[in-house]
């Protein structure tokens, strides 16, 4: 997990105001990997009880846009924020328990994947998701 001076840091590079909620945030983001909106929520409100959802909301567009989180949602999924930005890896997520982890890119340089057309677009990510069943559904036999 980042130090609290470190989000601070992280915000004043983005041009944001260094507030007690927007710290919370990245902190729940950092801290919970992969999380959904209404975890992100009950981790902010560990640490501030009195934050509303739309704060935590409005915080976590404010930080997408600044490039600090990333909102992934694999299809089926709702939004899902993780703190690893800048690099162009991708997902695996389980059928069964939904759990998601990270996956390097697949070759290479970003964006790892050439499209076979690229229809005069300039491509700088590509996204894969990577769909299975976790160890902990496969030795169980979820399906």
């Amino acid at each position: 997990m980042v130090a609290t001076l470190d989000f601070q840091q992280l915000l004043r590079g983005a041009a944001l105001r260094v507030t007690r909620p927007r710290v919370a945030v990245l902190n729940a983001v950092c801290a919970h990997p992969h999380a959904d909106t209404d975890s992100i929520i009950g981790a902010v409100r560990g640490d501030l009880p009195g934050v509303s959802r739309q704060a935590v909301y409005d915080v976590l567009h404010a930080l997408t846009a600044a490039g600090l989180v990333r909102c992934i949602q694999p299809p089926g999924s709702v939004a899902r924020y993780e703190s690893r930005v800048g690099d162009n890896h991708h997902h695996v997520v389980c059928r069964s328990c939904g759990v998601i982890a990270d996956v390097d890119c697949a070759v290479g340089e970003v964006p790892c994947l050439t499209a076979s057309d690229d229809n005069g677009f300039s491509i700088d990510e590509a996204e894969v998701v990577y769909w299975g069943r976790c160890p902990d559904c496969a030795i169980a036999g979820r399906s």
